[in-house]
C-alpha cells in the first residue's frame, strides 16, 4: 500500500492526486466517506454515488468530501502547513466539529524547534498524560526530578497527569507530541 495518499473508487471518481502522486491507500467499498482532505480548501460537491470526476488534483482543488456527515473521514495535510493553525496541534479539541483532525480522545502535536528553543514557563498542574517523540535533533524534557535528553530519532519521554514539566531544544529538533485526553477549555501557557 502506497504511503503517499488514498485512492477512492466509489461511483466514476477514479483518483485522488495530491501534486503529482497517485493515492491509493483508501478504498470505500461499502463504507461513506465524510471528507478526504488535501490542502486547506474545501469542495462538497463530490458524493459517493454522484461523482462524475475522473480525477481530483490538489492543484485544482484542495479537498474532496465524499459521503454523509455521519461517516468516518480521511484527511490528507502536510504538518508543517497545517501545524502553525493550532500552535503546532495538529488533532484536538479545538478543531472544528466535523473535522477530521477534531477529537476529544487525544491531541497530537508537531514540534519544529530552533536550537535554543526553550518552553516559556514550566507546565504544573497538568491534567493529561502525555508521550514526546523525537523525530530528529537532540532535546531535552525536564522533568520534577531529572531532565531526559532525547538523542536519537525514535527516543521517546512518558509522564502521566500531574507531571510537571518543560523542554528545551539542545539543536535544531522536530518532535510529535501526543496527549490525552483532549481537555477543551483547558490550556497550558
Amino acid at each position: 500500500m502506497p504511503s503517499d495518499g488514498a485512492h477512492a473508487r466509489p461511483a466514476d471518481a477514479d483518483a485522488v492526486h495530491v501534486g503529482q502522486a497517485k493515492l491509493d491507500a483508501v478504498t470505500v467499498g461499502q463504507a461513506k466517506l465524510d471528507a478526504v482532505h488535501v490542502g486547506q480548501a474545501k469542495l462538497d460537491a463530490v458524493t459517493v454515488g454522484q461523482a462524475d470526476a475522473d480525477a481530483v488534483n490538489a492543484g485544482q482543488a484542495d479537498a474532496v468530501n465524499v459521503g454523509q456527515a455521519d461517516a468516518d473521514a480521511v484527511y490528507v495535510g502536510k504538518a508543517d502547513v497545517d501545524a502553525p493553525e493550532e500552535r503546532g496541534w495538529l488533532l484536538g479539541h479545538f478543531r472544528p466539529p466535523g473535522d477530521p483532525r477534531h477529537s476529544t480522545d487525544v491531541e497530537i502535536k508537531w514540534g519544529r524547534h530552533p536550537k535554543g528553543d526553550r518552553r516559556a514557563q514550566w507546565v504544573t498542574g497538568e491534567q493529561r498524560e502525555a508521550l514526546l517523540l523525537l523525530i530528529s535533533g537532540r532535546f531535552h524534557v525536564e522533568l520534577p526530578d531529572r531532565t531526559v535528553v532525547l538523542t536519537e530519532p525514535g527516543d521517546y519521554v512518558m509522564w502521566g497527569r500531574g507531571v510537571d514539566h518543560s523542554w528545551v531544544a539542545e539543536e535544531e529538533s522536530v518532535v510529535l507530541t501526543v496527549r490525552w485526553p483532549s481537555i477543551p477549555g483547558y490550556a497550558v501557557p
